[in-house]
């Protein structure tokens, strides 16, 4: 453990949040709305007429890794999510190894999600007020937006799922308030090119599918609130499912629609920064446009919110087990928020955006690098967790063979888009981001290597908070 004799103080305040605040908390990591506002341009650049079914495999693939997840959602409840379920499966090594990817996907998203927000906010200052961009305007907004985001996480989690959730409802509602009327508009639902697959092939399809798929992370973070939500062994499993379902539904549907409304058009969907409100022009809809840009802004704001609270109840608890400092164990004795984990968070994202904004890297450039960092993280997890369910149901005497199809399943279908991201390899800068991955990753292993070999009883304390959990749960089933 830590040489500090200081141990950490405070606890997260149990069982307060509804199914509502589970499912807000996993929804605005996701930040659905950005999808049909940017995400869907790479994903038809690659896949084109093929998008709507890269989103419809995503989907799938998604669903059995929700499975694999609620193996250890429905049995252990801990604000460590994925890092404690690989824990309980693989043990502390892999468990850790799991925890510091996690952490490096949520940071990492956080500053994708900034960049978002900002440019979303510069298009809304631009429509309104005619207020130019730039670097300077990007960092104050940047600013704003991370410590906005502080300090409704510092505040209150159930605060801070609730601003998320009021963002998403508003941006969604809009966005297909102008996907309804442009399928009037276009005359029905039948797109024969999308229909018939025309001019997708099976490369496209697959690269289309890693794009998909990085729309969708985040969406196991409901699983942090493992201590604070109301009937956690329920509730949670439940929000995965629903997480996936209804956002993967509204992707297939975005994506279907925005393609077909593009069809013969120029500019062309890859071609467009803003197709919502070039469409909500050709629908009628024009005054729509910047409601939208605003609400994808907000969208990507509550994005950040969630993954600096996601971040920071990892950081509570490896603090908690002994691997990170003390002071990132203490939980707020007001709020009963993890407020100093949430602060170093917060600061971690500022350093990650902030030198990129002020190098003169372009907003959505650094989405694509940050996010790419990102999923690479959320990867290595997913598939941690993935190898680990059907352990974790050997030690417990559960073990069935639907359960090995499951596991198999999910980590093929988890490698497909890893390869996608390395093979063909991308051009400069992308290309280096493995690389800053695997140091930030062989860093955070290599110091849990040497605290093992220094202070052996943090293994000890792990192993025994991570059976706590399992026996907690269970009493909590009974």
């Amino acid at each position: 453990m830590s040489s500090s004799p200081r141990a950490p103080q405070g606890s997260l305040k149990h069982g307060h949040l509804g199914f509502a605040d589970v499912v807000a908390q996993a929804v605005g990591t996701i930040a659905p709305s950005g999808t049909p506002a940017f995400v869907i341009l790479g994903v038809f650049a690659t896949a084109g007429n093929g998008t709507w079914l890269a989103y419809l495999f995503a989907t799938l693939a998604l669903l059995l890794l929700a499975l694999n997840l609620n193996v250890f959602a429905s049995r252990s409840a801990s604000p460590g999510a994925l890092y404690t379920f690989a824990g309980q499966g693989l043990g502390p090594f892999w468990g850790n190894v799991s925890g510091w990817a996690l952490v490096i996907a949520y940071l990492f998203t956080a500053g994708a999600v900034v960049s978002g927000s900002v440019n979303y906010a510069e298009v809304v200052l631009a429509a309104l007020f005619g207020i130019g961009s730039g670097p300077a305007l990007a960092a104050a907004l940047s600013l704003a937006v991370i410590g906005g985001a502080f300090l409704i996480a510092w505040r209150s989690i159930r605060l801070s799922t609730r601003v998320s959730l009021a963002a998403e409802a508003v941006t969604v509602g809009a966005i297909l308030l102008v996907l309804v009327a442009a399928l009037v508009h276009g005359g029905g639902a039948v797109d024969s090119h999308q229909l018939s697959l025309d001019g997708v092939s099976p490369d496209s399809l697959r690269l289309g599918l890693v794009l998909a798929f990085f729309s969708f992370v985040g969406f196991e973070s409901a699983t942090v609130l493992g201590h604070e939500a109301r009937d956690p062994l329920r509730l949670i499993p439940r929000s995965v499912i629903v997480t996936v379902l209804a956002t993967g539904i509204f992707f297939v549907v975005a994506g279907y629609i925005l393609v077909a409304a593009f069809q013969g058009v120029e500019p062309g969907l890859d071609k467009t920064d803003a197709p919502l409100s070039l469409l909500a022009g050709r629908v009628g809809l024009g005054a729509l446009g910047p409601v939208i840009a605003a609400g994808v802004s907000a969208s990507f704001f509550a994005s950040a919110l969630a993954s600096i609270n996601a971040a920071a109840r990892v950081i509570f608890l490896l603090s908690r087990h002994g691997v990170l400092h003390p002071r990132a164990g203490d939980a707020h004795a007001t709020h009963a928020t993890p407020h100093v984990a949430i602060a170093a968070s917060a600061a971690i994202v500022v350093l990650l955006s902030l030198p990129l904004t002020l190098g003169g890297v372009g907003l959505l450039d650094s989405f694509a690098y940050l996010g790419t960092v990102a999923t690479f993280g959320f990867l290595v997890a997913y598939i941690l967790v993935s190898v680990a369910a059907p352990l974790y149901l050997r030690q417990r005497g559960e073990l069935k063979p639907v359960n090995l199809l499951l596991s198999a399943a999910s980590v093929l279908l988890l490698i497909l888009p890893l390869v996608g991201v390395l093979y063909p390899v991308p051009d400069y800068p992308l290309n280096l981001l493995p690389y800053l991955f695997v140091a930030l990753l062989a860093a955070g292993t290599l110091y849990f290597l040497r605290l093992r070999r220094v202070s052996p009883a943090v293994l000890d304390e792990i192993q025994a908070d991570l059976d706590q959990a399992s026996s907690v749960a269970a009493g909590a089933r009974s």
